[in-house]
């Protein structure tokens, strides 16, 4: 490593300031790499901002604070609540000239104050226009006087492994900072960041304060947002991962248009990875593509002429490895239009195409808050439908119960009950509607069998009144 610096600094001393100035160019081929990254980071830097976020919260005041001997002893003069500050810390990109920035969701997650910085060290109070849990991701807006510098979105799909990328955020809050590295991988699942498992690994140096910074590839354009590191210390080990612009478009274009929620297409079908054993008999020469194992009635799957144990090969052209790389492609795609899916069925290849809408209220969702003295008390069940399901990131939700929400410190939470869990039944009776439960309750038994689903995980608990 030290003959390495030393041969670079030995080969740098040894051009001339003329030839520095007028030679320059973005590396494109394998002798270029010797020249500077330098004005490919002065187009791409400006567009990178901190971001900085805050929550204030009142502590719990003891009440002994209220009785004069005890503040005089043991807490001071002063019995008023206290407030503590929760602080956070990433980066952001901008998108648009007109102030509009994307960051990780994460980094602004129940945050209420947000600020940005800029590189010339101006600052905006930043307002969140939009949360996108399901991608991590969120939206800005701050208001400049003067347009400011923006990148534009390059294209994922164009990228191969080995090609160089840069990194630019704050990473530990010790200012803005530059990282080179290539493409190690692409199309990563199973990294269990977020809904859409579909990420472009790099080497380049990603630490925390990098979250929601610009991953660039060597045109200076927005390839992916960065989001998450592998590591067992806190520090960067060479493995990141960030959000494909393709993905990061979908969300920043429903931020311009008003949207305070991106509406994405529904499928309607339950999708499941192709292990080694089913291979042969579905005709294929590897374990590859989405295994259709279940499909809605009236769905866009069920009206394409999908069927069970049909196999997704590609969606419009692009390949379809697994269920998470069929959910990226159509999490990219807008409401509306149709898509070309490639599908094997017994052994043979054809081409569906598929409706691109919006998930449906099949049913009123009916929320009920259950109340009274019983474990359940503090959660809100609501009728499952396609579109609550598509809100909550539920496989299905074509029938059933949800938990839609669960106050804090309330028996439910204690309980352990979950946002997204379906309740099956209660102490025996089925639950098929949000008013059901409330019937249950009516029988004040001193304990309650309940069945759930979490995860299309089957769970059975006796609890307590």
């Amino acid at each position: 490593m030290k003959r390495l610096v030393l041969t670079l600094a030995l080969v740098l001393t040894t051009l001339s300031p003329a030839w520095a100035q007028t030679q320059r160019a973005v590396p494109k081929t394998q002798a270029d790499v010797k020249a500077s990254f330098a004005p490919l980071v002065q187009k791409a830097a400006p567009a990178v901002v901190n971001v900085y976020a805050t929550r204030k919260e009142k502590q719990q005041r003891n009440p002994f604070m209220d009785d004069p001997f005890f503040r005089r002893f043991f807490g001071g003069g002063d019995a008023a609540p206290r407030e503590r500050v929760q602080r956070s810390l990433g980066s952001g990109v901008i998108v648009d000239p007109a102030g509009l920035i994307v960051t990780n969701h994460h980094v602004v997650e129940n945050m209420t104050d947000v600020k940005v910085s800029l590189t010339d060290k101006r600052e905006f109070d930043a307002e969140i226009v939009l949360r996108d849990p399901r991608t991590d991701l969120a939206i800005l807006r701050i208001k400049p006087a003067q347009p400011l510098p923006a990148l534009s979105f390059g294209d994922p799909d164009s990228l191969e492994v080995g090609d160089i990328v840069l990194a630019i955020g704050n990473p530990f809050g010790v200012g803005q900072t530059v990282t080179s590295g290539i493409v190690s991988a692409l199309a990563r699942t199973q990294v269990g960041i977020s809904d859409y498992q579909f990420f472009v690994q790099t080497d380049a140096a990603i630490n925390p304060g990098n979250s929601g910074g610009a991953l660039v590839d060597m045109e200076g354009k927005l390839v992916g947002i960065n989001t998450a590191i592998f590591s067992q210390s806190g520090g960067s080990h060479g493995i990141g991962f960030a959000i494909p612009a393709d993905m990061v478009k979908i969300v920043v274009a429903t931020a311009k248009s008003g949207g305070q929620m991106v509406r994405r297409p529904w499928f309607g079908a339950r999708l499941q990875n192709v292990s080694s054993d089913l291979v042969e008999g579905l005709g294929l020469d590897r374990p590859t593509g989405a295994l259709v194992s279940s499909v809605v009635a009236k769905s866009p799957a069920a009206d394409a002429g999908l069927r069970t144990g049909d196999v997704i090969l590609a969606f419009d052209g692009q390949p379809v490895t697994d269920p998470d790389a069929f959910g990226f492609r159509l999490g990219t795609r807008q409401v509306g239009g149709e898509a070309k899916l490639e599908v094997l069925r017994a052994g043979k290849k054809s081409v569906l195409t598929v409706r691109l809408v919006a998930a449906p209220d099949t049913r009123p969702r009916d929320p009920v808050e259950l109340r009274g003295r019983w474990p359940l008390a503090g959660a809100t069940l609501a009728n499952l439908t396609p579109a609550l399901a598509e809100e909550l990131s539920l496989d299905g939700g074509d029938s059933g119960v949800v938990v839609s929400a669960v106050k804090d410190n309330s028996p439910a939470a204690e309980l352990g009950l979950k946002k997204g869990d379906i309740i099956i039944s209660i102490d025996g009776e089925p639950i098929a509607s949000s008013r059901d439960a409330e019937k249950v309750q009516k029988s004040r038994n001193y304990y309650w069998k309940l069945v759930i689903n979490r995860g299309g995980q089957t769970m059975t608990s006796m609890v307590g009144g």
